[in-house]
């Protein structure tokens, strides 16, 4: 998806660099073997994920191929030339399958029978809810992924960038002081006397590797996974740190978390779904939240976010906050982080 045209600076970054992966992609299954590729883009519209998808798909069946690979933007960038070969060969595989990199919120899936995409919903929202619906209601065997961890990764945010690739940031402005702050973290979960603090959409995987590879303690607040993909008549999404700020506001957030640990890393979409609901355009804009995650508060229009921002980045421990890679398979990127070395 290309930024829209009111998009901030921080967007268009993001939109940059999911354009670039998209092309790296393009190349990447042309060498695994996918005869047709390319790229769905364009300006933000209104026309919803399933109704695209389905135009897609007849299109791809009336050509006698009915076999996909569907990636969102800025999905698997670290994924190896045999993971995208692994999704052509699921593509081609027996019909009535499916293989997605996490059957709960996929970003990439691979699918044998592009007909059944005939009578997929229109109001599917994202390729978050594919899986499920192909799995409960078009009766498809989908094999889930998730065990490989670098196959969760995703850009959502220019702070992505920052995980997946230190080097690609040095030396713009915008993420100096993300950049300082997971080397905060890096150095807080290296060491033993002190506790790291996980808070969101994080996994029993990556607190099982967090286990193995933090020398610090690690306490850990699960809430809302499935947040994304979540049916309409489930309860409200709702987050513990979120109730403490309703008592005490959003700049309590520091000396809130500063009681509990030495560093801390907290999915702020799960404390936006606690305050506004779970439909994201009731949110405050991506670019106040790319700036929220950036840690450059005075960049964003909100009150409630920005004083949440504030909080974090003059909190006596290093907070970071972001997304579900952040608290997901970019935890590990963090722990590595001390080792990256930036460009020169």
């Amino acid at each position: 998806m290309e930024a829209g045209a009111n998009a901030g600076p921080l967007t268009h970054v993001l939109a940059d660099a999911r354009a670039a992966l998209a092309g790296g992609h393009c190349e990447g299954f042309e060498r695994a073997g996918a005869a047709d590729v390319r790229i769905v883009a364009g300006p933000p519209d209104n026309i919803t994920f399933g109704t695209r998808l389905r135009s897609i798909a007849r299109e791809a069946t009336e050509n006698g191929a009915d076999g996909l690979v569907i990636l969102g933007s800025g999905a698997i960038p670290m994924a190896t030339p045999e993971d995208l070969a692994a999704f052509v060969r699921a593509a081609a595989g027996p019909k009535g399958s499916a293989m997605a990199n996490n059957r709960y919120s996929a970003d990439a899936l691979a699918l044998s029978s592009a007909s059944v995409l005939a009578d997929i919903p229109d109001d599917l929202p994202d390729d978050n809810a594919l899986p499920r619906w192909l799995a409960e209601v078009a009766g498809i065997a989908v094999t889930d992924l998730r065990d490989q961890w670098r196959l969760g990764v995703d850009l959502d945010s220019p702070l992505d960038l920052a995980l997946v690739n230190r080097a690609s940031v040095a030396g713009q402005d915008w993420a100096t002081r993300a950049v300082e702050r997971i080397d905060a973290i890096a150095a807080v979960a290296a060491h033993p006397s002190m506790e790291l603090i996980v808070a969101g959409r994080t996994s029993a995987a990556t607190l099982s590797y967090l286990e193995s590879n933090a020398a610090s303690r690690v306490r850990a607040l699960v809430e809302e996974r499935g947040m994304r993909t979540a049916p309409a008549d489930q309860r409200p999404a709702r987050s513990v740190i979120g109730a403490a700020l309703e008592v005490g506001g959003p700049g309590t957030l520091g000396t809130l978390l500063a009681r509990f640990g030495d560093a801390a890393v907290v999915d702020s979409r799960v404390l936006l779904a606690h305050r506004l609901g779970r439909d994201e355009r009731g949110w405050p804009s991506p670019e106040d939240r790319f700036a929220s995650d950036l840690l450059l508060a005075e960049r964003i229009r909100d009150p409630w976010l920005r004083a949440l921002t504030a909080a974090a980045a003059s909190a006596p421990i290093p907070i970071l906050l972001g997304g579900h890679t952040l608290v997901g398979p970019g935890l590990r990127l963090v722990i590595g982080y001390a080792s990256q070395e930036p460009a020169g």
